[in-house]
C-alpha cells in the first residue's frame, strides 16, 4: 500500500527534519514520496503541473490496420505508455497481424517495465514479432539514437500536449534527432502536461514569509515542466528563484537527469546536484541523499 502523501499544507509544527520539497505530478508522487521517507527524510509534496491521458488521439493511428503503417513506437515518458494502453483497450485486438516484419517498442529505464507479456499481447499476438528496445542512457535523444536508421520508415511519437506553460525543448528535439536518423516520426499528443495553477506555491511562500518559519533542505525537480509551473506560481506572490535562494540559502537544488537539469538552468534556477543514474528516481534520491548527509542533514 503506498504511503499517504501530506500536502505542504498539512505540515505539523512539531516536524524536527528539514523538509524535502518535491513538485512531481501526482502519477509519479507516492513512488518519489515512498523512496525520500524510505531514506529518513521528511517529504513534502507540492505538484506544480498534473498530467492526464488523451487516448482518443491514439486511437485513429492504433485502429487495425492504421498501427501497421509503423515500424515502431517511441515511448518519451511512462505517462505515454500510459496513454496508449488505454486507448489499445478500446480497439479489437491484436493491433498487428502476427506476421510481418519487426516492430519496435522503445522506452525508457523504468519506464519499460510497462510494457510487459499483456502490454505486448495486445499489440501481437505473436510475441516475437515485437522487440523491446531500451537505450543504455534513459534520455530522448538516446532513445532516438538507439532506433538506429530508419530509411524513411514511420514511428509514431505520443508526447504530451503542453498546456498553461511553454513547451520545452525536450519533445522538438526528440522529433528532430529521430528526422536526423532517417526516421518519418508523427506526432501525436497523447496526454496532456497541465500547469496547477497560480496557487500551486502558496504553501512554500506562506512558511517563506512566516518568522522563524520552515526551512527546506531540499528541493526537488523531476521535469522542467515542474520547475516552470513552480516559477510561475512564485511570481503570483511577488516571489522569483532569487527570493527562495535568499529565505534558504542552504536549499539544495536536485534535478533528475541531465535533461531536467538542463531545462531547470534554462528557466534561471541553479542547480545543485543532477542523477548520474536517471533510469528511475532512485538515482536522484540517491545523489540527492549524499549531498544532504555531507551537509549534516542525517
Amino acid at each position: 500500500m503506498a504511503v499517504p502523501i501530506p500536502n505542504l499544507t498539512a505540515l505539523s509544527s512539531t516536524t524536527v527534519k528539514p523538509a524535502v520539497i518535491f513538485t512531481t505530478p501526482p502519477n509519479y508522487a507516492s513512488r518519489l514520496y515512498d523512496l525520500l521517507a524510505l531514506k529518513g527524510h521528511n517529504p513534502l509534496w507540492c505538484p506544480t503541473i498534473t498530467t492526464s491521458p488523451t487516448p482518443q488521439s491514439l486511437i485513429p493511428h492504433l485502429s487495425p490496420p492504421s498501427l501497421s503503417h509503423f515500424s515502431a513506437v517511441a515511448f518519451p515518458s511512462r505517462a505515454s505508455i500510459a496513454s496508449f494502453s488505454v486507448a489499445a483497450d478500446s480497439l479489437p485486438k491484436p493491433l498487428l497481424p502476427s506476421h510481418g516484419p519487426t516492430f519496435t517498442l522503445a522506452a525508457l529505464g523504468k519506464d519499460s517495465e510497462l510494457i510487459d507479456t499483456p502490454f505486448i499481447s495486445q499489440i501481437c499476438s505473436n510475441s516475437q514479432r515485437v522487440k523491446l528496445l531500451v537505450p543504455p542512457t534513459a534520455t530522448p535523444n538516446c532513445l532516438a539514437l538507439s532506433l538506429g536508421e530508419g530509411y524513411g520508415r514511420k514511428v509514431l511519437c505520443p508526447v504530451p500536449k503542453v498546456v498553461g506553460l511553454n513547451e520545452p525543448p525536450v519533445v522538438p528535439n526528440f522529433l528532430d534527432d529521430l528526422k536526423s536518423g532517417g526516421w518519418f516520426p508523427v506526432r501525436i499528443d497523447a496526454y496532456e502536461t497541465r500547469w496547477l495553477g497560480p496557487d500551486c506555491a502558496t504553501a512554500v511562500v506562506k512558511k517563506g514569509e512566516e518568522k522563524g518559519g520552515e526551512v527546506y533542505a531540499a528541493i526537488v525537480f523531476t521535469s522542467s515542466g515542474e520547475v516552470e509551473g513552480f516559477l510561475k506560481s512564485l511570481k503570483e506572490f511577488g516571489w522569483d528563484w532569487g527570493t527562495v535562494r535568499r529565505r534558504w540559502p542552504g536549499l539544495v537544488v536536485a534535478a533528475h537527469g541531465p535533461v531536467t537539469a538542463a531545462g531547470a538552468e534554462r528557466l534561471g534556477v541553479d542547480v545543485d546536484v543532477v542523477s548520474s543514474d536517471f533510469g528511475s528516481f532512485q538515482g536522484v534520491v540517491d545523489a540527492l541523499d549524499v549531498r544532504l548527509r555531507a551537509l549534516g542533514h542525517e
